[in-house]
């Protein structure tokens, strides 16, 4: 079973600088890992105001359920990204990232 090694910081900070497009062959690899969670309480990213603002949510038990928002509110979909990041990084290693 796939593992993410949390001494790979290198590959939280390359999703920091570039979390949309093309990655390294790695963290395309620990992105697929964390994307491949069943979606029942998985985090996700919700439009509040397009273009403008996103808010950190979770989904309930089932997909046909709406998610529950947790805020915070965020300016740009790549802080937002960001957040679920280091959320998934710590449910993953069981560490913090402490970068930001």
């Amino acid at each position: 079973m796939f593992k993410v090694d949390p001494s790979r910081i290198d590959l939280a900070r390359e999703f920091r600088a570039k979390p949309f497009g093309r990655h390294s062959d790695e963290l395309q690899r620990i992105l697929n890992f964390f994307r491949s969670d069943p979606v029942a309480h998985n985090f996700c990213v919700v439009c509040t105001k397009p273009h403008q603002e996103w808010a950190l949510a979770r989904f309930r038990a089932t997909s046909r359920e709406p998610v529950d928002l947790l805020g915070p509110v965020y300016g740009s979909l790549e802080d937002a990204e960001w957040d679920i990041f280091k959320l998934r990084w710590r449910r993953h290693t069981g560490q913090a990232l402490e970068i930001d």
